[in-house]
């Protein structure tokens, strides 16, 4: 579905789908074990989507969207 490219603080994540959601990324880069896992991290968690705040775990992300999670960033690429 992904890969994962770059730095420890800037990461590229390349989907080959139209898109992916938020619990699924968190689960993708190692920051969750289990999806379950997605809504109780986004209530702890400050998670940014293009520069907005936003703790919903099935929100989409697709190309050109990008993520903030503590110091690590990430941005969706195809």
């Amino acid at each position: 579905m992904a890969t994962n490219g770059g730095n420890a603080a800037s990461k590229t994540v390349t989907i080959s789908t139209e898109y992916i959601t938020l619990g699924q990324l968190l689960k993708y880069v190692g920051l969750i074990d289990f999806g379950g896992e997605a809504k109780s991290f986004l209530s702890a968690n400050t998670v940014y989507v293009n520069g907005e705040a936003d703790n919903r775990r099935g929100r989409k992300l697709r190309p050109g969207d990008r993520v903030r999670i503590g110091e690590s960033e990430f941005a969706i690429a195809s």
